[in-house]
């Protein structure tokens, strides 16, 4: 069993590490936490809140082509219950250059709103709590 002090980290590759490190910071209110550069042919960029055990890492890798997300089902999900809150992140993701999408899935629209990168990688913002 994983620890409860455990900290997630998903990681991805991108084409646009510097415009999509600005994308998740300004979109979702991240913060940049770390980085590297040049680590045997890979820069990287890490997003996240510093006091939260979850964290976005995007990397490059030197003379590689990653091309768009391979669906458009690759989704990071936020939950959202309050709706002021919920309707203000909504507009900081577009004025972050998310652009809104129709969800593959239509539960994500009966249920919150769907967002697409410039690597065709979708964020759900959920407005409803989570529940198991």
């Amino acid at each position: 069993m994983v620890s409860r002090n455990a900290v997630l980290r998903v990681a991805r590759p991108t084409d646009n590490l510097e415009r999509i490190a600005e994308m998740y910071t300004e979109g979702l209110g991240f913060e940049v936490i770390g980085g590297f550069s040049d680590h045997q042919n890979f820069d990287g960029v890490l997003v996240g809140h510093p006091h939260h055990h979850y964290h976005l890492e995007f990397t490059h890798h030197h003379g590689t082509t990653v091309g768009r997300a391979p669906t458009q089902d690759n989704l990071l999900v936020f939950y959202i219950p309050e709706v002021t809150e919920w309707h203000a992140q909504c507009d900081a993701m577009l004025a972050a250059g998310f652009i809104a999408v129709s969800s593959y899935n239509p539960y994500w629209d009966e249920n919150g709103q769907t967002f697409e990168d410039l690597d065709g990688y979708r964020v759900v913002l959920a407005s409803r709590d989570w529940a198991v």
